[in-house]
């Protein structure tokens, strides 16, 4: 009987560590928690050879640029062989380079100057699906008794049509009929995707085996695309209607979710010193929670896209406040010592973030930056930033539909006008939540083509204010979004009382004002935005009389503070501290 009730004892006792976080008195430091990740999306970094396309030899040229940054790691986007259905996103073979990047010696040369420069590499992990031209696809498609059969996701069809109703994110079903046997193959994504099956164990022997090839290269880690959507319910019901408007909530979380994750940390990531982050589009928090519990041993961070995709509705933007996005923040920080949030208001699969959460005017377009990047790295959590945030670039101006190069607008359209919306209403919401606005050119001169590329075109259009907004300029500007962003990276660096720090938001019902506190062993700052363009007069408490300017983004601002009332300029921004 007691032999009974200890093991009863014991499983209530796991299964209270599986659901419940209660809080602790301290985290776990870990490099990955205290450095600054910096994005960069290949294609439109920076062309070495004039073909139009950004290359690994062109990001090796600005390696001294990332260092006077001052990042600590880069995020390098899909640079694998590609047909480039989804712009490497869809991999034709995960152990060679995309050769429109060049080969795998720049690739190598690439990584050795960052570790020289001491900064550490992640790249994509893309497993959820190949490209349809991947070898593997090629011998699953060619017959039911090949041994690559199962390596992909195939079902007959039901009554001559798909196997269900589940639709692709980028337009249409997401099955698609292949090869001799008359068979649909699973496809989340482009048909040219088709999903990974990772009920196969030999299929997930291959993903370790790619894993370990680059972790052995030397590369720190990887961002995982998608990966809460390896795991699938293999009886594959139809959705309900309402299920169909955001299939991402049905299409992820699947049953061997974490089973696979724990298979992959323990005969993978276990063996390395790395960091890895998760993409996790369509998942609750309490689910994400699960994801990223250290004591879980699955993964280390993960992505909500609560924060930067507020107000987002497929392709639709709604309106918002600034009541509404505090809370958000509050809810990833709000954390206990088992979880690390991340941070990030950009990407490549957002708009601009000055386009959405500042003001893209000439107006205020700096100082809107300048408050971007200060809310940016100085909230709690692994900060993330994207290429060319850092000289302020902005949303393009879209007035057609071929000027677009994204396959998921490209494969909406006719859905989407079938369902009744104009054309200009479709591209009006497309100029606030297309994807291309962050994967034009990155601006590096005023020069033609913004100094992107030697040739005449680019893959994708240059933004026409790469005249004003451009790197150049920006280094030759003392008081520049580059130098400004510089300066607050200098004073995260090392800085456990702003890294590890609590979190409190000190106005959260405030219209107009983001004002929070950061508290750590040492040292308590305060932090306050003003996201509007009016001035505002904004009340804090007096415990905060005498705390001492440390950055702003208006340089005539006084040292110390005075009175329980600050007068705050449009789009100000001020860190001020205790000591």
């Amino acid at each position: 009987m007691k032999k009974r009730w200890l093991a009863v004892l014991l499983l209530s006792t796991m299964l209270s560590t599986e659901k419940n976080y209660a809080q602790t008195t301290s985290t776990q430091k870990k490099w990955w928690k205290e450095q600054v990740v910096y994005q960069i999306y290949p294609r439109s970094f920076k062309d070495s050879d004039g073909d139009g396309i950004g290359d690994l030899k062109g990001i090796t040229s600005q390696l001294d640029y990332l260092a006077q940054l001052g990042i600590d790691i880069v995020w390098l986007s899909p640079h694998f062989d590609s047909p480039n259905a989804d712009n490497g996103y869809d991999i034709r073979d995960y152990k060679k380079v995309m050769t429109e990047f060049g080969t795998m010696k720049d690739f190598d040369e690439l990584l050795a100057g960052l570790k020289k420069r001491g900064i550490k590499m992640i790249i994509d992990l893309v497993v959820n699906h190949s490209s349809d031209e991947h070898q593997w696809f090629q011998e699953s498609k060619s017959s039911k008794l090949n041994p690559y059969r199962d390596y992909y996701i195939w079902r007959p069809g039901k009554d001559g049509h798909a196997p269900n109703n589940y639709t692709s994110f980028f337009g249409g079903s997401a099955w698609e009929k292949a090869g001799p046997d008359g068979e649909y193959y699973l496809h989340y994504f482009a048909k040219k995707q088709p999903d990974l099956n990772w009920e196969n164990p030999k299929l997930r022997e291959e993903v370790y085996s790619i894993m370990k090839f680059w972790l052995d290269k030397g590369v720190d880690g990887f961002r995982m695309d998608v990966i809460p959507m390896i795991s699938k319910d293999q009886q594959f019901p139809d959705l309900d209607a309402a299920s169909l408007t955001h299939p991402e909530f049905k299409y992820t979380f699947g049953p061997r979710l974490h089973e696979y994750l724990k298979e992959m940390n323990s005969k993978v990531l276990s063996k390395y010193d790395v960091m890895t982050v998760g993409e996790v589009f369509g998942g609750t928090a309490d689910k994400t929670a699960l994801l990223t519990d250290e004591r879980r041993k699955e993964i280390d961070l993960a992505f909500s896209f609560d924060v930067a995709r507020i107000g987002r509705d497929n392709w639709k933007q709604n309106n918002w406040t600034l009541p509404e996005w505090k809370a958000m923040f509050k809810t990833q920080s709000d954390l206990d010592s088992y979880h690390w949030p991340t941070v990030f208001l950009a990407n490549h699969d957002n708009p601009r973030m000055i386009s959405k959460f500042g003001d893209d005017s000439p107006t205020f377009r700096i100082p809107s930056a300048k408050l971007l990047a200060m809310l940016l790295l100085t909230q709690k959590g692994t900060a993330f930033m994207y290429q060319g945030d850092e000289i302020g670039m902005t949303n393009y101006r879209f007035t057609a539909f071929d000027q677009f190069d994204d396959v998921e607008i490209k494969g909406n359209y006719k859905q989407v006008l079938a369902s009744g919306v104009s054309p200009e209403k479709y591209l009006a919401g497309l100029n606030k939540t297309g994807r291309d606005h962050a994967r034009t050119p990155m601006q590096w001169s005023s020069e033609k083509q913004g100094g992107f590329t030697s040739g005449d075109k680019s893959w994708l259009a240059v933004n026409p204010n790469y005249k004003e907004i451009n790197v150049k300029a920006d280094l030759e500007n003392p008081n520049s979004i580059f130098n400004f962003y510089k300066q607050l990276l200098a004073i995260r660096k090392g800085n456990d009382d702003l890294i590890y720090g609590d979190y409190k938001d000190i106005a959260p019902e405030h219209k107009e004002v983001f004002a929070y506190t950061r508290t750590g062993k040492n040292n308590e700052y305060l932090v306050l935005l003003n996201m509007s363009d009016k001035k505002v007069n904004f009340n804090i408490d007096g415990k905060f009389k005498n705390y001492k300017l440390v950055i702003a983004n208006k340089y005539e601002k006084m040292n110390t503070v005075h009175s329980t009332v600050v007068e705050m300029e449009p789009w100000e921004a001020i860190l001020y501290d205790r000591n």
